[in-house]
């Protein structure tokens, strides 16, 4: 499974990163996770609102800082 957040770094951009980082290991699942912050790639990718959050190239969460709680339930899913 890729992971990737994608944001320019800011402290929401961050958060999500560490929550995607918390939820993997309380799932006890391997992943790889990746940060995108270059824009123009994340414009590419057809998102325009970050912090996003992106599972094998699909986006699931955009605009906003997700709860660990949250990223599980989308993890299990997959």
């Amino acid at each position: 499974m890729k992971i990737e957040v994608l944001g320019a770094g800011c402290p929401k951009c961050k958060k999500t990163e560490a929550n995607v980082r918390e939820a993997i290991q309380r799932l006890g699942i391997s992943a790889e996770v990746a940060h995108v912050y270059d824009m123009k790639e994340i414009i590419l990718r057809g998102v325009s609102q970050t912090p996003a959050v992106m599972v094998d190239g699909k986006l699931v969460v955009a605009g906003r800082v997700p709860e660990v709680e949250e990223l599980m339930e989308l993890l299990k899913k997959k």
